[in-house]
């Protein structure tokens, strides 16, 4: 069965293992579109592996210099439900998949893309390039929950580093402070992913692997689905400063 066509994603496949590398100019940032579409080639990787089996989902940048920057910020201002219908589902997707996924930073993770890929189950980053950094406080940004991945994924020294002070960090930094599980070179940055892919798709198979997941991180995944696809109140305000 091929997969697809979707807008700005490619999907590869290696046997059970799926690679999604996004394709939106210029650094991938996240709209209800782009967020509705990557939704969408999960839902039918997740259909095309079929239930109780293996399988891993990779999110990959198209590039060495971009992962992913975050939100439209733009959006916002003409659609005050841009994110309940498009950022929050995305990160709800992942907290709830049946299948483990590794976000393989490529490059620049900037803003929103910190907790998108803090839904993930693993992380690796490229170790010459790109830094990760959450910038909410500087942007005058907030939304509910914005603070429970970091909460609950990191250490609380490194989560007010993240959240309060809008630290920046270099792969080599994130991996010494347990925000990615791996650093690889540019030229084997996708190798890496997909051995850390075949060593971990099997846990999928006994279908309780979502459930388990949700055991550790359940809390972010219950707050960001109470305010995914809610359109009868205002359940964010647009940033007060542009990136």
């Amino acid at each position: 069965m091929a997969l697809g066509p979707y807008w700005n994603l490619r999907i590869d496949r290696y046997d059970r293992i799926f690679v999604i590398t996004m394709q939106k100019a210029p650094e991938n940032r996240l709209n209800v579109k782009f967020a509705q579409e990557i939704i969408k080639a999960m839902r039918d990787i997740e259909r095309e592996l079929g239930p109780d089996s293996e399988g891993c989902v990779i999110t990959r940048g198209n590039d060495e210099k971009f992962w992913c920057t975050g939100l439209e910020l733009d959006e916002a201002d003409t659609n005050p439900f841009a994110n309940s219908d498009g950022f929050y589902p995305l990160l709800a997707t992942l907290l709830d998949y049946p299948f483990p996924t590794i976000a393989l930073l490529t490059g620049h993770t900037f803003g929103g893309a910190c907790p998108f890929s803090l839904a993930h189950d693993y992380r690796i980053m490229n170790s010459k390039r790109g830094f990760f950094s959450m910038p909410p406080v500087d942007l005058g940004l907030h939304f509910p929950g914005i603070g429970y991945l970091p909460r609950l994924k990191l250490r609380p020294q490194v989560a007010r580093k993240m959240l309060l002070e809008a630290h920046r960090w270099t792969g080599k930094q994130a991996l010494e402070d347990g925000i990615v599980d791996e650093v690889a070179e540019p030229s084997v940055m996708l190798e890496a992913a997909l051995k850390k892919a075949k060593s971990i798709q099997g846990r999928a198979k006994m279908g309780v692997y979502s459930l388990l997941r949700n055991e550790l991180w359940g809390e972010a995944t219950e707050k960001l689905k109470s305010i995914s696809y809610v359109h009868g109140r205002i359940v964010s305000a647009p940033a007060k400063a542009k990136i």
